[in-house]
């Protein structure tokens, strides 16, 4: 096989890969809110949590839930700094709140279960953290 050859094939396997690969991930998530002022203390929150600084995250979900207090991801993003704060009565408070206003977001309630799980496991309640483990589990499906 000549040289030229062998480039082309190996340039149209990488191809379809590549379109393979995109084809299976998962769709992009909708907007967090409408409201960009919402969407600009998510974006400050995040970037703050990623910068390991909780206190400053958690103000500005603060100042967005004043905004938009139902606003379930608001509530769970509120819910993580708490977890990674070590705050997990907190946390489990504030995902079970996100579920309240979560509706029929199967994604979103799971991720509460999730973060509910998390910090049932880190306070030594091994079997309150297996049930919410199968509940996040039951909205995976």
């Amino acid at each position: 096989m000549t040289f030229l050859l062998r480039n082309r094939l190996a340039g149209a396997l990488v191809t379809a890969l590549l379109v393979s690969a995109c084809a299976s991930l998962p769709p992009p998530e909708p907007p967090a809110s409408g409201n960009q002022a919402v969407v600009a203390l998510l974006d400050d929150a995040r970037g703050e949590s990623a910068a390991a600084r909780p206190v400053q995250a958690a103000a500005a979900l603060e100042r967005a839930l004043r905004i938009e207090p139902r606003n379930p991801v608001l509530w769970l993003e509120l819910a993580r700094v708490r977890l990674n704060e070590g705050d997990y009565a907190q946390a489990e408070t504030l995902a079970a709140r996100a579920n309240a206003w979560s509706g029929k977001d199967r994604h979103l309630r799971a991720a509460n279960w999730r973060i509910i799980a998390e910090a049932r496991n880190r306070r030594g309640d091994a079997g309150g953290a297996q049930a919410a483990t199968r509940r996040a589990e039951s909205f995976e499906r």
